[in-house]
């Protein structure tokens, strides 16, 4: 009796060139269709591992950690300088689901910069910002604004110990006139002191002291009331 086999059905063509095309490990130069570049390790056909990544619309590379097809680790993001002619580092630190989450410094000008924490792509923890100006500012931030707990010292040296909300002075805080040698304590309300006490200290000393020095404030009692009322008081403990 023959024996009969049955045919083996043979695989479409398109999925062995799927199969093929399917990105794992590591690739050399894998062009986008609008012409970004990328250079690194691969899985599951999505960038994974290490890799370095180039736009070509404004020539930024990215070079750094990858999870499953977004910036997830630690990397650093550059833009090409025009007038120098090379690139300049933008962002150095750590990244998660494609943004800037966690410890990183942030270069916004050749003189201007951030480092501290991030989280969602916004300054928000702790962190200190040198401004281009020469100020200085230390302290807590939340959506990329000073919030909390900080400091801000100018550039002549004065400076403001306090609270903030929004990027702007708000509730009790301190601020000292270093080149007057004074020093005002109060309450701010978006940016404005609202109430408080200026005093003098070390005026001896101050590199651009007042005319004048601050006056003492003294109570003032010319009928004797406030010392009545203090004896009366006195008498009422002794006789208790």
């Amino acid at each position: 009796m023959p024996i009969s086999k049955c045919l083996q059905r043979s695989e479409p063509l398109w999925k062995g060139w799927d199969r093929k095309a399917q990105k794992n490990g590591l690739r050399h130069q894998v062009y986008a269709v609008n012409g970004d570049c990328y250079v690194g390790q691969w899985k599951d056909n999505m960038k994974h591992g290490k890799g370095t990544q180039i736009w070509k619309k404004k020539g930024t590379i990215y070079e750094g950690d990858w999870k499953f097809g977004k910036r997830d680790g630690y990397g650093i993001l550059s833009s090409p300088d025009r007038e120098k002619g090379k690139y300049r580092r933008v962002y150095a630190g750590w990244w998660k689901d494609d943004k800037k989450s966690g410890y990183g410094i942030q270069f916004f000008g050749p003189k201007e910069y951030y480092e501290g924490e991030w989280c969602g792509d916004q300054r928000s923890g702790w962190g200190r910002t040198y401004y281009s100006n020469g100020d200085i500012y230390e302290g807590q931030w939340l959506k990329d604004k000073p919030h909390g707990e900080g400091m801000l010292r100018l550039k002549n040296g004065n400076r403001y110990e306090g609270y903030w909300q929004r990027g702007m002075k708000n509730g009790p805080g301190r601020f000292f006139h270093l080149d007057h040698s004074q020093l005002f304590e109060g309450f701010w309300v978006d940016d404005v002191a609202k109430c408080g006490t200026m005093i003098d200290f070390g005026r001896d000393e101050a590199p651009e002291p007042t005319q004048f020095p601050i006056p003492k404030i003294e109570i003032l009692d010319p009928d004797g009331v406030l010392k009545e009322a203090l004896a009366m008081f006195k008498a009422e403990e002794d006789e208790d």
